[in-house]
């Protein structure tokens, strides 16, 4: 059996009507590109089609929180690669570490947190995860050492400071 990998990555190219005046990234569409990214991840990387799960199941995962830091502006029509990886999770929530890179990967240009709740739109409640949907965190887990956003923002600006 194949091992699934941890960090999941996809590309996107940034569209005119996403951009404010100045032609960057509007601050609001980033949340937009990262879900977007991570929903085409899930499916490409895990098998995971979160629409079908919706339609059969009446299961579904519902943003609870997030948190964003724009680290270098992102322009029109410019290739991003976005990765994304699960840093925590539990019986009924999930956190996911996103980060928007230039398309070589050497400039990072915005990370991101998501918190999910795991929902169950039949009883309109917040539910436990599967034993298989368990299963599979503790697979493709992949922690980090900071606890919190702003340690974990602070790394990474740190890391453009020494460059």
């Amino acid at each position: 059996m194949a091992t699934l990998p941890k960090i999941i990555e996809s590309s996107k190219k940034i569209r005119f009507q996403d951009c404010d005046p100045f032609n960057h990234l509007n601050n609001g569409r980033y949340v937009d590109y990262f879900i977007n990214a991570r929903e085409d991840q899930l499916l490409e990387n895990y098998n995971i089609d979160l629409f079908k799960i919706v339609k059969n199941e009446g299961l579904g995962w519902v943003v609870s929180n997030n948190q964003v830091a724009y680290l270098v502006p992102v322009f029109t029509m410019e290739t991003v690669v976005i990765e994304s990886q699960l840093i925590r999770y539990s019986p009924k929530h999930l956190q996911v570490e996103m980060r928007m890179w230039n398309a070589d990967k050497t400039i990072l240009k915005s990370i991101a947190w998501f918190g999910f709740v795991s929902f169950n739109l039949r009883t309109n409640k917040v539910m436990i995860h599967t034993d298989s949907f368990m299963s599979l965190f503790k697979e493709v887990l992949l922690e980090v050492p900071e606890s919190n956003f702003e340690e974990r923002e602070m790394y990474f600006r740190s890391l453009r400071r020494k460059k």
